[in-house]
């Protein structure tokens, strides 16, 4: 073969964020080092979480065969000589090695706003078959900062900085805290081109040597790293707020949605621009000021949690729905949003895509299940820790329920308190059944705490059918809460939580989920959830819009039963009656306000049912769809 090398010029990169870019080199002098003072206290506050706070401690010292806190230990004697790199760089690997993406050392400004990146994105696929499958390596998108010409989307890339590519591939997944060989090999992947430096440190080169194939010709292209600060999310939680009920129900793995930020910077401009029209919508301001005006029969009025369309395949037309992320500061109108996109979509199959979801608010991500099937959702459990500080912790109101059981656990030597539901069943059930067809829920090993609290209740709860394009989610079983947060929330002179310099956090896993159902009792973390059927990508998928993906997802959805039911309230406020129409479904049991009210036989095309006179007020009308014996589908209206 032919080679060809070349560098690339270092043009800015990406659109608006072009003032905020700047070389690693420029970025490193903008740095400055930590006192020994300053030191000492990060390392006693990060014994101070894992030792007491860290809910999977005794998983990861069996599991992964670690000991966090003697290393802490020799941290403390031997800092001194170290270089400020070498300091984070143990802090970090401290972290890591316990392969938990929700409990990380929050490196201090300026890093921990700050990404590193390549302008263009690698993504895998498979040819072949089983055990003789092989991954390729693709360049999916370039950003604009590129400007040699062969190196384009559809390239196949063969090596890095002299390594071959798989290889590179290997060595940057040992680097990651995935907690399954599929996670970290996602996120070794994604971290070649992109590496928040909230809790990584920057990369040690300045620079990689790219190697690829331009059709026979093997070429190779010279890089530099990158930096800049990707804009937060529009509805993005506020984690250290104590004031905020969010901060303590977030499940989020925070560099997996650092990433997906940056990417929707660097590559998806009209993303950004439809982002930008709707939060403009959202402050008040007219749709005739507004350049980019959202069309809410087409786009989702939260479109960087949220988008939808039709998707065409060989075995029919289906609904899709692409959760991108579960970071929210509320519930309550990303769950009215879904409801009036569900609304909008096919009803005879849906398919729900969380690839690349690294959680957020779990409310959000468990009420999301109601919407989906007939079936009274039972949420995940969580538990504490048993440790005095945990006991001292639950004093807040909103942990009252745990207490009781957390004192007993640390008498009795438990090593963990009784498991709770976050969601309540009450809020788990309130909206009920929105979408009626079968569903499909598409995940990867990108796909982190509450997603994975998601994918966990899809399927033990019966939803649908799991279609994974790995062989597991991220396994990231907990409920998050950050240094700062536990700072306010445990207060007064006894409180072992002292102020960190320089902007610094921590991040810990404070409650662990437990599985309900068929799985009771099985904790989520490092295990994840195993999807009932696995899509191996092709390149077709790669560069053609997920077709090879979406046609395995039809076939799935091809063979389901469509089962519904629909009921409509007429008649007088004195004399309410109810007509009711089934596919699919032989009875229909009526239930106003909790309690039963008439059951039908559903032998003819429409029934209606009499109800008299409901009384004043509003009331709650459940309609029950049956197939031999098994509720199939469920219709709820309010008067």
């Amino acid at each position: 073969m032919a080679t060809s090398t070349r560098t690339a010029r270092r043009r800015p990169t990406g659109g608006s964020t072009d003032a905020g870019i700047m070389t690693l080199e420029q970025f490193l002098t903008t740095t400055s080092a930590l006192t020994t003072t300053q030191r000492v206290r990060l390392i006693e506050q990060a014994t101070v979480l894992l030792g007491q706070c860290y809910v999977h401690l005794p998983l990861k010292r069996a599991m992964h065969a670690v000991d966090p806190l003697q290393r802490l230990r020799l941290l403390q004697l031997r800092h001194a000589p170290m270089s400020d790199r070498q300091f984070h760089d143990e802090l970090i690997s401290i972290f890591t090695e316990l392969r938990d993406l929700h409990t990380n050392y929050i490196l201090p400004n300026p890093y921990q706003s700050m990404t590193a990146f390549l302008p263009f994105l690698i993504e895998e696929h498979f040819t072949g078959s089983g055990a003789k499958a092989t991954r390729k390596y693709l360049v999916t998108k370039v950003a604009a900062g590129i400007t040699e010409p062969t190196f384009k989307a559809g390239i196949e890339l063969t090596s890095w900085s002299g390594v071959p590519i798989d290889r590179a591939v290997e060595i940057n997944a040992d680097r990651q805290a995935g907690s399954n060989p599929d996670a970290r090999r996602a996120r070794g992947l994604e971290a070649l081109t992109m590496r928040p430096m909230m809790m990584s440190a920057p990369p040690d080169e300045h620079w990689v040597a790219i190697g690829y194939l331009d059709g026979t010709t093997e070429r190779e292209l010279r890089l530099p790293w990158q930096v800049f600060q990707p804009p937060p999310a529009p509805n993005a939680s506020a984690p250290g707020n104590a004031k905020r009920a969010a901060a303590r129900l977030l499940g989020i793995d925070a560099t997996t949605e650092a990433v997906r930020r940056t990417k929707k910077v660097l590559f998806n401009p009209s993303a950004m621009a439809l982002e930008r029209a709707a939060g403009a919508i959202a402050a008040g301001k007219t749709r005739t000021k507004v350049p980019m005006v959202a069309d809410p029969a087409t786009q989702s009025t939260m479109p960087d949690n949220l988008s939808f369309r039709s998707v065409t395949t060989t075995k029919g037309t289906f609904g899709y729905l692409r959760v991108w992320s579960f970071d929210l500061n509320d519930d309550g109108p990303f769950l009215d949003e879904v409801t009036r996109i569900l609304g909008l979509l096919p009803q005879n199959g849906l398919i729900l895509d969380m690839r690349g979801n690294g959680g957020g608010l779990v409310t959000a991500s468990e009420g999301l299940l109601q919407l989906l099937t007939p079936h009274q959702v039972q949420p995940s459990l969580f538990s504490f820790i048993a440790t005095p500080l945990t006991v001292a912790i639950c004093a807040h109101p909103s942990l009252a329920e745990w207490k009781p059981s957390l004192v007993r656990s640390v008498e009795t030597a438990e090593q963990h308190s009784q498991g709770f539901p976050i969601t309540t069943p009450e809020d788990a059930n309130r909206r009920g059944q929105q979408y009626q067809g079968p569903v499909v829920l598409i995940t990867d090993a990108l796909c982190y705490s509450a997603t994975d609290i998601f994918a966990a209740g899809f399927q033990d709860n019966g939803v649908g059918t799991i279609l994974g394009v790995s062989g597991n989610t991220g396994a990231g079983g907990a409920n998050v809460w950050t240094h700062e947060l536990l700072s306010q929330i445990v207060t007064g002179a006894g409180s072992p939580f002292a102020p960190l310099p320089k902007g610094a956090d921590f991040r810990v896993a404070i409650r662990r989920v437990t599985r309900v159902g068929p799985s009771n009792g099985v904790p989520l973390e490092d295990l994840g959830v195993v999807p009932d059927a696995q899509h191996r990508m092709t390149r077709n998928d790669l560069l053609n819009g997920n077709q090879d993906l979406f046609e395995a997802a039809g076939a799935i959805l091809a063979k389901q039963p469509l089962r519904r039911i629909d009921a409509t309230l007429g008649g007088t406020t004195a004399n309410r009656t109810l007509s009711i129409t089934g596919k699919g479904v032989d009875r229909a049991d009526v239930i106003v306000d909790g309690r039963p009210r008439a059951s039908v036989d559903l032998a003819t095309a429409s029934v209606s049912v009499p109800l008299g006179n409901l009384g004043a007020g509003h009331h709650r009308v459940e309609v029950l769809g049956f197939h031999t014996g098994t509720v199939a589908a469920r219709s709820s209206l309010t008067t």
